[in-house]
């Protein structure tokens, strides 16, 4: 595969000596958090700011990611850039690739992964410990945002699969919220229906357990495009519920 480059940042890259995959490999930078072990090698992630702009840098060796096309596997980075190219191909409002590549080098598989970073947004995981700190229209703003996300998502077939609220990211926008994603790694297409639907959606709400059952009706009415009184938002919360309580016995 060649080495992936965004048009927009190439310049700016480029004259900081970071426009290839070696450079962006023999930078020092200090790690965010601790590596990911496992998959019989490591992944880790790097704060980069060049000129005022901000990205995060990910770097693996031998960290693989094994499927039935491709047995002998591939850097996990692989299959989250397609995912990154795929949201933003069908208009899934999600992070931004800047640069991708692969190598072999040293008997090693090495990746990377440069994305633009989310700087002035929030993550949902962030916002709940305060969430009683938010006005009322706030927190409405809010759900309905997470919910229009999923609505465009599953409406465009994909399911996000660790839709969490440390991966949902969201920007005040005059009177309402913009929304986000990040970490496609295990995004695949919606094949099962409801199915996948509520798969999907229940663990954001069982994370976000603050809420209320108001404030889950007021997420799946912009969620379903309901009244938030409606009997369909009424029958998801209990699909959902049902769910919730068969994990959380397990």
């Amino acid at each position: 595969m060649t080495d992936f480059l965004a048009s927009e940042e190439r310049a700016l890259l480029e004259r900081n000596g970071l426009g290839t995959f070696d450079q962006l490999w023999a930078t020092q930078l200090e790690a965010v958090d601790e590596p990911n072990i496992g998959r019989g090698g490591s992944s880790s992630v790097f704060r980069l700011d060049v000129e005022g702009q901000g990205f995060y840098l990910k770097r693996q060796t031998n960290y693989l990611t094994r499927t039935l096309h491709r047995p002998f596997g591939e850097p996990s980075f692989a299959r989250e850039f397609r995912n990154i190219r795929r949201y933003q191909q069908l208009g899934i409002p999600a992070l931004q690739a800047v640069f991708f590549g692969m190598r072999k080098a040293n008997g090693e598989s090495r990746a990377i992964l440069l994305t633009r970073a989310l700087d002035g947004w929030d993550d949902l995981d962030a916002l709940l410990p305060r969430w009683h700190e938010l006005s009322e229209l706030q927190r409405q703003a809010v759900l309905k945002a997470c919910g229009r996300l999923a609505r465009q998502l599953h409406g465009l077939r994909q399911v996000h699969g660790c839709f969490y609220p440390k991966h949902i990211f969201l920007r005040s926008s005059g009177e309402g919220y913009q929304a986000q994603l990040i970490d496609l790694e295990k995004t695949r297409p919606l094949l099962f229906g409801q199915r996948d639907r509520v798969k999907d959606l229940e663990p954001l709400l069982r994370r976000a357990s603050v809420w209320n059952v108001d404030e889950v009706r007021c997420l799946l009415a912009a969620y379903l495009d309901q009244p938030q009184d409606s009997s369909l938002v009424g029958a998801w919360v209990g699909r959902l519920s049902a769910r919730s309580s068969h994990k959380e016995s397990r």
